[in-house]
C-alpha cells in the first residue's frame, strides 16, 4: 500500500483526502496536500492530523514561522532518539511507544522505531478509538 493510500484509509474519517505527501520528518510527521489544495500535518506522536494551511500562500508562510519549524524539526527529540536508538533503517521512523496525548513522556524511555505505514495506521486508529474523534 502506498503512503497516500494508507493516509486516506487511516485518516479519511477526519475529512482528509490526501493526494500528495510533501514532507516527512524523522518522527513520521507528514505534510500532506489534499484534493482541495489544503495542507495538513499528521503528528503520530499526538494522534493528530489537522489542516495547517488553507492554500499554497498560507503554506509558504509556514516556512518562516519559527514555532511551526521548531515543532516540525523536533531537533532535541530527534537527537535523543538517534543517540539512544541509532540511525534509522530504511522505511522506519522514530516514534513514541505511548503517544504523548495518552500520557507518554517525550523522553528516552518512551522511544522506539517503527515502519512509517504502521505509524500512520496506528495513529489514525488510535485517534479514532481513544480520542473519540469523528
Amino acid at each position: 500500500m502506498s503512503t497516500v493510500d494508507e493516509i486516506n484509509q487511516s485518516w479519511g474519517w477526519v475529512g482528509l483526502t490526501a493526494v500528495e505527501v510533501l514532507g516527512e520528518n524523522d518522527f513520521g510527521n507528514l505534510i500532506i496536500r489534499d484534493e482541495d489544495g489544503r495542507y495538513w500535518r499528521l503528528c503520530p506522536q499526538e494522534l493528530r492530523c489537522e489542516p495547517v494551511a488553507g492554500d499554497q500562500d498560507e503554506f509558504d508562510k509556514l516556512s518562516y514561522n519559527q514555532q511551526f519549524l521548531h515543532g516540525w524539526y523536533m531537533t532535541e527529540l530527534v537527537t535523543l532518539a538517534r543517540e539512544k536508538l541509532g540511525p534509522l533503517a530504511s522505511g522506519r521512523k522514530y516514534c513514541m511507544t505511548v503517544p504523548g496525548v495518552l500520557g507518554g513522556e517525550y523522553g528516552e524511555d518512551n522511544l522506539a522505531t517503527a515502519p512509517l505505514l504502521d505509524l500512520i495506521r496506528f495513529s489514525g486508529e488510535g485517534a479514532q478509538q481513544f480520542l473519540g474523534l469523528d
